[in-house]
């Protein structure tokens, strides 16, 4: 069964669009394992609980088929993490598909495999969207934007077309 790595953050993921994201890759056929600072229980900006099966530090990405990164207020503390940033950007260099949805593009920024690609965000007046361009990204203000085998999406209400659309690459 082919695998998908979802990662979210300890405290303050967003829980509609882990579920959304979630309901594409497993609907799609994919088995998803989650991830965080640290393995243990999660608490979702809407009160759900989950469990990351695995820290980050962790992870062995030869396990895994595509990675996502969920986002949420939480999500910003990602945006530091060494772990993450390196998970970000050797599932790049391994060729493989990736994705963030909401804030978490600018995980992906910050690792630098948006250079010159196209890209979407959650974004509230424009922060975001500055971040991204600072790492030379290509904002688009899509819902879901695809280049090559890197999708982002702009948050819950995308979340299970994110899925699937991860699913698919």
């Amino acid at each position: 069964m082919k695998k998908a790595l979802l990662i979210i953050a300890k405290d303050g993921f967003q829980d509609m669009e882990l579920n959304g994201t979630r309901d594409g890759l497993v609907n799609a056929g994919f088995e998803v394992v989650l991830a965080s600072s640290e393995a243990g229980s999660c608490l979702g900006k809407l009160g759900a609980t989950e469990e990351a099966e695995v820290a980050l530090k962790d992870v062995n990405l030869n396990d895994f088929d595509r990675v996502g990164f969920i986002g949420g207020p939480g999500a910003f503390s990602l945006i530091s993490d060494s772990s993450a940033l390196n998970i970000a950007h050797e599932t790049v260099r391994a060729g493989k598909p990736l994705g963030a949805i909401c804030i978490a593009p600018l995980i992906l920024a910050k690792a630098k495999v948006l250079g010159g690609k196209k890209a979407t965000v959650w974004d509230s007046g424009g922060e975001q969207q500055h971040e991204l361009e600072k790492y030379d990204a290509i904002y688009t203000g899509q819902d879901i934007t695809v280049d090559g085998k890197i999708v982002t999406a702009n948050g819950p209400a995308s979340a299970e077309e994110f899925g699937r659309t991860l699913a698919s690459l």
